[in-house]
């Protein structure tokens, strides 16, 4: 078995060929494979312990999603994301992200609120410190319950495919305490919003902390860390 424990004695090729699309798709957005590498379905198949098979499937769904080109007769080639493609995600996402918040209140069961409000007190704490790294975790964290609070699965699976898009920009551009902070505290807003019941509030300040986000990312070097890629 593989060090990405990836076969994990699985059976269905499309259960496989997921596992593969995700730790592909997570090697392209973290930067391993560069933007017009050539992606070998041999090497990649002896590096994660599976056949060609799944790795080829895997590839051609990358293609749907517009992170690989595949050139017939010659093989796959990461296309990654472009600054552009950053922009209209975020453009996209706070309307889904104030869609969220608007179903979250009124979803919300008690247990994920008093998560919600947990992760806020607990963000605080870390903010002051300037533990980044802790920050970006209850940050994932925060945007996870609102996803399951809006009790829609289809809205959960477009955010979070989304937000996976963006990750490796965001690592490099809002690790600031400064954001952290301001970041935290948008949370709060949103929370005690839903906490209310008040689901037109909740839409609204989901929606301008995604813009808030992006602005964040522009003002700290976005299309500088494109401009060193390419």
């Amino acid at each position: 078995m593989s060090k990405y424990d990836l076969k994990q004695e699985v059976t269905d090729k499309y259960s496989l060929r997921g596992r593969v699309f995700h730790k592909l798709r997570e090697d392209i957005l973290d930067g391993k494979y560069k933007e017009n590498e050539e992606l070998r379905e041999i090497a990649i198949g002896e590096e994660l312990g599976v056949s060609r098979t799944p790795v080829r499937e895997a590839l051609r769904q990358l293609e749907l999603e517009g992170l690989v080109q595949i050139v017939p007769n010659k093989g796959a080639y990461v296309t990654g994301i472009t600054a552009k493609d950053v922009k209209d995600i975020y453009m996209i996402r706070s309307s889904l992200e104030g869609m969220c918040a608007r179903l979250a209140t009124e979803h919300i069961t008690p247990e994920q609120l008093e998560e919600m409000e947990e992760n806020v007190y607990i963000a605080s704490f870390h903010a002051s410190k300037g533990h980044m790294e802790q920050m970006a975790e209850l940050d994932n964290r925060f945007h996870n319950i609102l996803y399951e609070a809006s009790d829609s699965k289809m809205l959960q699976n477009l955010l979070r495919d989304f937000h996976q898009y963006v990750i490796r920009i965001r690592r490099k551009t809002l690790s600031t305490k400064e954001r952290g902070a301001a970041s935290n505290e948008e949370h709060r807003q949103i929370m005690e919003a839903i906490k209310a019941g008040n689901s037109k509030e909740a839409e609204r300040l989901a929606t301008c902390h995604m813009t808030n986000a992006y602005d964040n990312m522009v003002k700290n070097g976005l299309y500088d860390i494109f401009k060193s890629e390419n």
